[in-house]
């Protein structure tokens, strides 16, 4: 009998042990498009961040995929949908699985960074984050940031509207995006980014539209002189997890990698906005010549492109139309406060 009773607690004491070492082994792969270096990439900043959080307060290991390691970002939703990488930092891609996401593009709907936080971080941004998770099975864990995007070019300076006619402006290839510029009286040409260079140095297009900090950091201020602060899309980060690997983890874990992703998120905001301001500075000191609009010049682009815009998206979104609605109260509230 005390045989038995010993080989008991002993099989006891090696599955407990085994159990312990499982529970040591779980990890988080984290993946995202940007550089690795936290002080001048936002996704880079907010992956260290959360992989220093996670690991010093609880036993999961996060491995970080920076730079397109695992695929562009069309891949890593793939991949987090799949379960082989548990959490993504992606922005626009998101839009194509989940499109009430699509009206975050609406061109000049945020008037500035804190105001587009307060309707991220608000009721609005749960409301978008609970329907993203119903279509794709990806829980939005936070909001980062990608940064205003504003135009520039190389032929003229662009003040108004009627600047913009004639010139050809790489976009992305989104429909948005080209009924945009359009609407603006330029002429749209979808170019990959990688061949945005050549394409800029060749003349096969004018001009490009980018937040500061990437055309800093990609030194396209040396291929294109003229810049308008237009901001006319803000673009957020989506940090997403795969909800069945979230689910499974222990509660407290659980509340360690949500805090960990807000943290993530601020931080990824506070990158983007230093490097923004740094950035301004230095393409101005390079000799790029920057024109800050004044309201009556905002008016005039907002007056022709959101309703282009609003129209081909109401289209796409069909019975999910009420999202922009939805959007357009909750900054008309907090542009109020």
């Amino acid at each position: 009998m005390r045989g038995l009773i010993q080989f008991i607690v002993a099989t006891m004491i090696v599955t407990l042990s085994i159990g312990m070492a499982q529970a040591r082994d779980v990890t988080i792969r984290l993946a995202h498009v940007d550089g690795a270096e936290w002080q001048n990439s936002k996704k880079g900043a907010a992956g260290v961040i959360f992989k220093n959080i996670v690991e010093n307060e609880t036993d999961i290991n996060v491995q970080l995929f920076p730079a397109k390691a695992l695929g562009d970002e069309d891949d890593l939703i793939q991949q987090a949908q799949e379960g082989t990488t548990q959490v993504v930092i992606v922005s626009g891609a998101m839009s194509k699985l989940c499109k009430p996401a699509y009206v975050l593009d609406i061109p000049y709907t945020f008037t500035s960074a804190p105001v587009a936080w307060d309707v991220l971080d608000g009721e609005f941004g749960t409301l978008l984050a609970d329907e993203c998770l119903k279509r794709t099975g990806l829980r939005t864990l936070a909001f980062g940031e990608t940064g205003f995007r504003n135009f520039t070019n190389n032929v003229r300076a662009v003040q108004t509207p009627s600047d913009m006619k004639g010139l050809k402006f790489r976009v992305q290839p989104i429909p948005l995006y080209i009924e945009m510029v359009k609407a603006l009286g330029a002429e749209p040409t979808p170019i990959a980014w990688s061949e945005l260079p050549n394409a800029l140095t060749t003349g096969v297009v004018d001009g490009q539209e980018n937040p500061v900090g990437t055309v800093y950091n990609n030194n396209l201020h040396k291929l294109q002189k003229y810049m308008i602060l237009d901001g006319h899309n803000y673009a957020a980060d989506f940090i997403l997890i795969n909800d069945e690997f979230y689910e499974l983890l222990p509660a407290q874990d659980r509340a360690v990698v949500a805090r960990a992703a807000r943290i993530a998120g601020t931080m990824s905001r506070a990158i983007q906005q230093f490097n923004t301001a740094d950035s301004l500075s230095t393409v101005i000191k390079e000799g790029m010549q920057v024109h800050t609009p004044s309201a009556a010049e905002l008016a005039a682009f907002r007056s022709l492109a959101r309703p282009a815009v609003k129209a081909w998206l109401k289209d796409e979104l069909g019975d999910d139309v009420d999202w922009i609605a939805k959007l357009e109260q909750a900054v008309a509230s907090a542009s109020a406060d």
